[in-house]
């Protein structure tokens, strides 16, 4: 029986040729969605865009970039928080 999850059409299938001659049926795993920023949803630069698995496997600093909100906000709605921060404090 086929896994639940594998059961929709949505999921696609790849028929594949065995060493014995049998031909079996594999599922295509899908490729995720890039990451997108919190405030305007523009796609991030510096996020590699890989499964959740692949993604734990990753070292730290190849998953965000090294700045501050990095991997959450792009460049220009970081630039926009610093300058309100900084014009909030003064």
């Amino acid at each position: 029986m086929v896994q639940r999850h594998n059961r929709s059409t949505s999921v696609k299938k790849v028929a594949k040729r065995m060493p014995g001659g049998k031909t079996i049926i594999t599922f295509k795993k899908k490729k995720p969605g890039k990451a997108l920023c919190g405030v305007c949803g523009n796609t991030l630069g510096g996020v590699p865009n890989r499964r959740a698995v692949e993604m734990r496997r990753l070292p730290k600093t190849l998953k965000r970039p090294e700045r501050p909100y990095g991997g959450v906000l792009c460049a220009a709605c970081l630039k926009k928080e610093i300058v309100r921060k900084v014009r909030k404090d003064v």
